[in-house]
């Protein structure tokens, strides 16, 4: 369904302090991600990630969307804005789906996932 929670991921400064924490405070299985940068969190129900270079940062909370395409120009139509990520790698996008960062019109961070096809 769309608009529904579908991911999160915690941006921490260092990965594998996150790791330890997180892990120890929840007790979360953290794989190593994707690129090898971060981890992926699983989580009952709602799957996770967390990623280093990001000290300081807010959790992200991304809603399901069927097309990240149309919902990345709806939100650029009713004012919000949306960060360019670089490339999508398509493993990670076979695996995960695709995500964009976005502001709403007043500035609050969220984030749009279009997971893999089939999921």
């Amino acid at each position: 369904m769309t608009g529904e929670p579908s991911f999160f991921e915690l941006g921490v400064a260092d990965p594998e302090r996150g790791r330890v924490f997180y892990g120890t405070l929840f007790g979360w299985a953290l794989e190593a991600g994707p690129t090898g940068r971060g981890f992926s969190i699983g989580t009952a129900g709602l799957p996770g990630g967390m990623h280093g270079g990001d000290p300081g940062a807010s959790p992200y909370l991304f809603f399901r969307v069927d097309d990240l395409d149309a919902a990345v120009a709806r939100v650029r139509e009713l004012g919000g804005s949306v960060e360019e990520l670089g490339e999508e790698d398509a493993e990670s996008v076979a695996r995960f789906g695709r995500f964009k960062l976005c502001r709403d019109d007043q500035g609050s961070s969220f984030g749009l996932h279009e997971p893999p096809h089939g999921k």
